[in-house]
């Protein structure tokens, strides 16, 4: 991961437990500020990121001015602001409209920040079903806003097998840029094939908006068993101790990538399955799922399911395929989160691995807590490649202005 040789500047709003900011991290950016509700989450990404200045609390609550001056910024001075305000049901004319009025006024406090910094450029995460939601009416909302308060802005989805990431997973970002025309060029091309399998609504404003690969030789997505096969073998219920030693040296690049700074294996301890999970997962082969469970072991509801739905539950991943999308807890009734040649479900680790978080990374709280800040997370490799396409952007901007300043 190379980084720029100009020293970014980014805050991070609704930071989770930091996976944006590792990622934009190992594109050049440094993350000066960064604001988070949980407590537990805010512990994990200040114990990452002990650099950055960590505000935990409820940023409806926080003074945009005081940040600034406390960091020592002129306006316009910061370079990038990056976060995910929830903005489902978010208008520009009807704030309070929707059933989530709560959530609907952390738009309006991201844009807050940015009228305050008035950074150069601005980065919104959220889910592909931003897309649809209320007919686009959102989306839309969203972007004219931007232009409001100065910025050009555009919006993507990119699907993370695309950029290295071993999972079935898609986000809906928006790259707003301050005094500078706004183009292709500021989202990254994929740099992987992947098969990918669209289930939401990809138009928006009459185009097509999905990210696809412009190269028909790109080399393959990276597998699970590419991510994982060098971390240490556990029983079901394992815990062993907090620090264990890697099972090889690294096989491939994204091992050695995401063990870089890292001497020991940490968050690797098996959550114990009940009898009947580990009855029903001795029938799944890496591959299957809830459909090879004899009918006498399934649950009650999955009994009168039909054999095409759900098709990740129970399931047990293929170690050449991609993994499941890694939710707040993997739970096998909820997604193929059955370790392919161990019968156990995935460590906090593992998830970590999947979305792409270096082994150097540090989770905090209990193992429920964890895992929900793994799933939660933006994988750090998709934000990479975000941040080093918009690092090209911003330092064509600081190179043309030097010339004309000359």
């Amino acid at each position: 991961m190379k980084s720029s040789p100009l020293p970014l500047t980014m805050i991070d709003l609704f930071a989770g437990a930091g996976g944006l900011s590792e990622g934009l991290s190992q594109a050049g950016f440094r993350s000066l500020y960064a604001n988070e509700v949980v407590p537990r989450y805010a512990e994990t990404y200040a114990l990452n990121h002990p650099e950055t200045l960590i505000e935990r609390g409820d940023i409806r609550a926080v003074d945009a001015s005081l940040v600034r001056k406390k960091l020592g910024l002129r306006k316009g001075q910061l370079d990038l602001i990056a976060g995910g305000p929830p903005c489902q049901g978010f208008s520009i004319n009807a704030p309070k409209r929707s059933s989530d009025d709560e959530r609907n006024s952390l738009v309006h406090d991201y844009l807050r920040f940015v009228d305050e910094f008035q950074p150069r450029a601005v980065i919104i995460e959220n889910v592909p079903g931003l897309v649809s939601f209320e007919n686009g009416a959102t989306l839309q909302s969203i972007l004219t806003v931007l232009g409001q308060h100065g910025y050009e802005s555009d919006v993507k989805i990119l699907y993370a097998p695309h950029f290295g990431v071993p999972q079935t997973r898609w986000r809906t970002i928006i790259i707003g840029l301050r005094d500078h025309e706004i183009t292709e060029k500021v989202f990254p091309d994929p740099v992987r094939e992947a098969p990918v399998r669209v289930n939401f609504t990809s138009n928006f404003a009459g185009r097509n908006i999905v990210a696809i690969p412009k190269s028909m030789e790109l080399p393959s997505f990276v597998t699970v068993k590419d991510a994982l096969d060098d971390l240490p073998v556990l029983e079901n219920g394992e815990a062993g101790t907090p620090e264990k030693s890697y099972r090889s040296e690294p096989q491939n690049d994204f091992q050695k990538i995401l063990r870089a700074g890292s001497a020991s294996v940490v968050n690797h301890e098996s959550a114990r399955l009940g009898a009947i999970n580990i009855k029903r997962m001795k029938h799944i082969p890496a591959g299957g799922n809830w459909t090879d469970i004899p009918e006498n072991l399934l649950p009650k509801g999955m009994k009168r399911a039909r054999k095409s739905d759900h098709t990740k539950r129970y399931g047990r991943v293929h170690p050449d395929g991609l993994a499941s999308t890694i939710l707040t807890k993997c739970d096998p009734h909820w997604g193929a989160y059955f370790h392919y040649s161990q019968d156990r479900t995935f460590t906090v680790r593992e998830a970590a691995r999947i979305q792409t978080f270096p082994d150097r990374f540090h989770f905090t709280g209990s193992k429920v807590e964890q895992y929900e800040q793994v799933g939660n997370a933006v994988p750090p490799l998709l934000a990479t490649a975000i941040g080093q396409s918009l690092v090209k952007v911003l330092e064509t901007k600081i190179s043309s202005n030097k010339k004309k300043a000359k």
